[in-house]
């Protein structure tokens, strides 16, 4: 079983000659410093050949020694700040760890990079109360390069780490930095020891002549512009694998808006970009966005569900209400998030990770890729934003009811794709494509909450059928049903005025200006 670890921090190096600490009881709350004696660590890094984790600043390690032998997988948060993913000792790398990096390694096997021996001085800083505030360590490194066709390259250097306890405050560091620098040690150039291994190691290239360069396609052109947002959202979707496979927060929205924002720059650029070609690939994308929907709308719907309830007097609650959707939810999420990691190793979901690599390394440009954004991109919006209005048109000229219902989740749809549309101009085109994108997000939150209220009548119609097959009060349920009608009929009278905001003449004048 892998355990997650949040790791925060920083590495030093000094400006000359032998690494010495300074006096670290002088920082302020630190009381003692402990001597933990020298530990020998070994630790064998893994990657593809072509250094695709590393390339991500990701770091997996087979490590022997010290008191946290076995195999470390690091993601970076932010900087300083890392998750270590721990797993026991095996030969080879853990199936957990290896799920975790299949959405940038795909079927490319993974070896020994790098050796690292660190003979490892530690010292622990503790407060007044013997409580660990960090762990202070100097590491002597020995690095050497491995893999097929690689020299044996070797390096060698010492630097210090500092570690901070769990639930100490990070401004320890600043003051354990501010002692270290007037002891002559500097932060590290390096993010991390593999990270310096590499470029010490690194083989020499030998310089080719340089190629014809084709006419640039810059972030100036259309073609440049949404080539970089494109691969924004690959990147996006990509590094979002991990995260739900590991369960995070909001992980799974994030995933599935990747895909949303990928298939709709297909759409709404296909003056940009061949749509014979990128039409295909945005059908895989809606099915993965299909799939992952699964998982993320069941835990919208529940976080609804249960802040109606919440907010209802005890006397309303007749029956085990809270207990019903607690069974009802869980047994729907439990089967929905295994289907979700099924997708994520299905055989489909690489093919498709492969087939966007292939397209933005080749990408199928039209005439118009090489023509200003200007030009081009401000176009591109109010198509998407004329569609809209259509949409828009036709759900208010139908009465309430299960058409007009169908018709404003299209008129939805249509609102997040001319919001996606300017979100993607906005590097270019500036102020006009964010308030654009703000008034279509204002539309298309009516219209989401509108089509949620839908889904959630339907899921208490069952609740209340469940309910009463079981000899269960139903009331509750049908309050609620009630209530979820309330909340789309004004839904569908603040929709007009909303709107009528977001189509206001000015808005698109400035977007073409």
């Amino acid at each position: 079983m892998a355990e997650t670890k949040r790791e925060i921090e920083r590495k030093y190096e000094a400006t000359g000659g032998d690494v010495r600490l300074p006096d670290l009881t002088k920082v302020a709350d630190v009381a003692s410093v402990v001597d933990k004696g020298v530990a020998e660590l070994d630790a064998v890094y893994y990657d593809t050949q072509d250094l695709r984790l590393a390339a991500d600043s990701l770091t997996l390690r087979r490590r022997t020694g010290g008191d946290d032998a076995g195999w470390h997988l690091k993601f970076p948060v932010a900087t300083g700040i890392r998750d270590e993913i721990h797993a026991p000792l095996s030969p080879d790398v853990p199936r957990t760890l290896a799920a975790l990096l299949r959405s940038r390694v795909r079927d490319t096997p993974l070896t020994p990079v790098v050796r690292l021996l660190s003979s490892r001085h530690v010292r622990h800083l503790l407060d007044e109360e013997g409580t660990l505030l960090a762990e202070v360590s100097v590491d002597a490194v020995r690095a050497e390069r491995l893999g097929p066709g690689v020299p044996g390259a070797t390096a060698a250097w010492t630097e210090v780490e500092v570690e901070l306890a769990d639930d100490v405050d990070p401004a320890l560091l600043d003051r354990v930095e501010k002692r270290l620098r007037k002891a002559g040690l500097r932060p590290s150039h390096s993010a991390s020891k593999l990270a310096r291994a590499l470029a010490e190691t690194a083989p020499d290239v030998p310089d080719l002549p340089e190629p014809t360069p084709a006419r640039p396609l810059n972030e100036h052109t259309a073609g440049g512009h949404v080539l970089g947002y494109l691969r924004a959202q690959r990147d996006a979707l990509v590094g979002l694998d991990p995260a739900v496979r590991r369960d995070l927060p909001d992980s799974v929205h994030q995933m599935r808006v990747a895909t949303r924002r990928l298939r709709s720059a297909f759409k709404s650029y296909g003056k940009v970009l061949d749509r014979t070609v990128t039409d295909p690939v945005g059908e895989e994308l809606k099915w993965l966005a299909g799939e992952l929907g699964v998982d993320r709308d069941q835990e919208v719907l529940t976080e609804r569900l249960q802040s109606r309830i919440a907010a209802l007097p005890r006397p309303l609650l007749l029956g085990p209400v809270r207990g019903r959707l607690r069974i009802w939810s869980v047994a729907r999420r439990s089967g929905s998030r295994r289907k979700t990691i099924a997708v994520l190793d299905s055989k489909r979901y690489l093919a498709l990770l492969d087939t966007l690599d292939a397209l933005l390394d080749a990408p199928p440009l039209r005439p118009a890729a090489r023509r200003p954004v200007a030009e081009v991109v401000p176009k591109a919006v109010l198509k998407d934003y004329e569609r809209l209005a259509g949409r828009i048109a036709h759900a208010l000229e139908l009465g309430p009811g299960a058409p007009r219902d169908l018709a404003m989740h299209d008129a939805r749809k249509a609102a997040k794709r001319a919001r996606y549309a300017a979100e993607a101009a906005k590097p270019a085109l500036g102020a006009p494509a964010k308030k654009f994108a703000k008034r279509m997000k204002a539309v298309q939150t009516v219209l989401g909450d509108h089509q949620d209220s839908v889904v959630a009548r339907e899921a208490l119609r069952g609740l209340a059928i469940q309910a009463h097959l079981a000899g269960e009060s139903a009331f509750t349920w049908g309050l609620l049903h009630g209530q979820e009608a309330a909340t789309a009929a004004d839904r569908e009278r603040e929709l007009p005025e909303v709107w009528r905001k977001a189509s206001r003449p000015q808005l698109r004048k400035r977007l073409s200006a």
